[in-house]
């Protein structure tokens, strides 16, 4: 990949900071905006990504049960600038790569969900995202939507050390076992998106989640294993724990439109975490 200035939006996220990384690690030049340093929502936004040659979008509203209560909040980040964002991407010319989820989806399928599957949201969180990627769509910019799932990385809070954390606390740990999804580490997807942008890959919407899948109780069993926790594991259903926000039963995404590109996918969740677990758990 010849060299390239990127601007990271969300730069100080669990993703951001891997994108960062990533990029930093293939000698990119980058520009890296926390939060405060660039208002997607208002303001404009022309200036400050004048002379990049790429913008990955990382910032979202992510506290999914609370977008229930405050979904104009949601809004504006998730779709108004996301929209915002890919327009002056558009104007001046610049690649964006636009971070999406698997909220998008209702969770019905029994089969992983295509690129091309229509999104069906049934949350604020979802409903928010799903716009933003269709206005991401309409702005004309060059744009690569990236969806992703059940992330975990070394910077903030995540799953896997907050169940090894109470396991260690209380002995005994109960984790919803009819959620299925791919559990994902931000290194990878910071490397799905590094690949992408390499490969010149043609605007449209790619998987960044690691092939197989698994349960929040097969996931919670691999942390504790890994930090080497004995404690009682006992699989409940979700009705065990009622949030705000409905949670995909399915959140399983195919990675077709990667492989047609010559990107290589995230390998199986259980081998990335694996590799990840040491960085994850210190």
């Amino acid at each position: 990949m010849s060299a390239k200035t990127w601007g990271v939006v969300g730069a100080a996220g669990m993703l951001g900071r891997d994108v960062v990384r990533e990029l930093e690690r293939r000698g990119e030049t980058v520009r890296a905006w926390r939060r405060g340093d660039l208002d997607i929502v208002d303001g404009d936004l022309g200036p400050a990504i004048r002379g990049c040659d790429v913008v990955v979008n990382c910032a979202a509203y992510t506290a999914v049960d609370d977008a229930e209560a405050h979904e104009p909040a949601a809004h504006a980040i998730n779709a108004t600038g996301a929209g915002r964002l890919a327009s002056a991407c558009r104007d001046e010319g610049v690649r964006l790569v636009h971070v999406s989820t698997d909220y998008v989806f209702d969770g019905s399928a029994s089969a992983p969900y295509p690129e091309s599957a229509p999104p069906a949201p049934t949350s604020a969180y979802g409903r928010t995202k799903a716009e933003g990627e269709e206005l991401v769509r309409q702005s004309g910019a060059d744009a690569l939507i990236v969806r992703t799932a059940w992330l975990y990385g070394a910077h903030g809070r995540n799953f896997p050390r907050t169940i090894v954390g109470l396991a260690r606390d209380r002995g005994a740990v109960s984790v919803v076992d009819d959620q299925h999804g791919q559990p994902t580490w931000t290194a990878d997807v910071a490397r799905v998106i590094a690949d992408l942008v390499s490969a010149t890959a043609p605007a449209g919407t790619y998987h960044a989640t690691s092939e197989g899948e698994a349960t929040w109780c097969d996931f919670a069993r691999a942390a504790l294993a890994a930090a080497g926790v004995d404690a009682v594991l006992t699989p409940v259903g979700s009705d065990a724990f009622p949030r705000p926000a409905a949670r995909p039963a399915w959140s399983v995404l195919g990675h077709d439109a990667l492989v047609a590109v010559g990107v290589e996918p995230i390998g199986p969740w259980g081998e990335r975490w694996q590799t990840a677990s040491a960085e994850i758990l210190a």
